[in-house]
């Protein structure tokens, strides 16, 4: 299923500017901002609440099919779960939790941030709280917004509030 455009402004109905993402999580969606108060929409899966954060990042590296490996936090929380992807991670493919594309963030000052807005081999998982920090799209859907999302892009992801920071439809 392709994503639809819909109109998106923020809490005092002016439009947001075009060709940034924004995460709204208690939403569990991504939008990719185009001219004149439209947007992309996209449902995800965020980061357990313990997990998410927020903050403004930028595109730093894309990558299709990528390789995948723990973070230190993951292996300390999981051991059993990624211990054996320690050393080697794994090759990129269909089986692989990053899925088809990814967009890596980074922040100013800082690089890498380890997180990613990127593809799940387990569909199931959106519209839920379950990564370990990351926003997940189908792979349909990553793919659809990779092809728009040029490297320097800003990227907001807002806080878990439990409400809504944007009016959208």
């Amino acid at each position: 299923m392709v994503p639809h455009v819909i109109d998106l402004r923020d809490e005092r109905g002016n439009p947001l500017p075009p060709g940034e993402i924004h995460v709204i999580p208690d939403q569990f969606r991504l939008y990719w901002t185009l001219p004149d108060g439209k947007a992309w929409v996209y449902p995800i899966r965020v980061g357990r609440d313990e997990l998410y954060v927020s903050g403004t990042f930028y595109v730093g590296a894309k990558k299709e099919w990528p390789s995948w490996m723990p973070t230190p936090g993951m292996l300390r929380r999981e051991p059993e779960l990624y211990g054996p992807y320690a050393e080697e991670g794994m090759e990129g493919g269909p089986g692989n939790p990053l899925g088809a594309r990814a967009l890596y963030l980074f922040q100013e000052g800082r690089g890498d941030t380890f997180l990613r807005i990127h593809g799940t081999n387990d569909p199931r998982t959106i519209g839920q709280s379950v990564s370990n920090g990351c926003a997940g799209l189908t792979n349909e859907h990553i793919m659809h917004l990779y092809e728009r999302v040029p490297l320097d892009t800003r990227v907001v992801l807002y806080p878990k509030t439990g409400s809504d920071a944007f009016v959208d439809g």
